[in-house]
């Protein structure tokens, strides 16, 4: 069985896909994702800067693709982020879309 990829060597995803998520999960309504950190989409949905942009990078993507990266919000990351898994197809797609293969 292979090893799941290492994200802290990678951060394909997030510099792949929209990051939209309830506006519930904004830390002035009562969540964890810092305000600054979002744009309002519609009143109930907000969206992770830069992750509509293209290219797509999320803003609190530090560091070099495929190299060495973090997020500077992963305990207060928002659901999204916390839903996709190393290795998952999504996961997958993006390291392909960025030419990260491996581990």
């Amino acid at each position: 069985m292979p090893a799941l990829p290492d994200c802290r060597q990678c951060g394909a995803c997030c510099a792949s896909f929209r990051v939209d998520f309830s506006v519930q999960e904004l830390l002035s309504e009562g969540g964890t994702v810092p305000d600054g950190l979002a744009v309002p989409v519609t009143v109930s949905t907000a969206r992770m800067r830069g992750t509509d942009h293209v290219p797509a990078r999320c803003a609190a993507l530090t560091g070099r693709l495929g190299a060495a990266v973090s997020c500077a919000i992963h305990e207060w990351r928002p659901s999204p982020c916390r839903e996709l898994e190393a290795g998952s197809p999504a996961c997958l797609r993006a390291r392909a879309r960025h030419g990260i293969s491996g581990n």
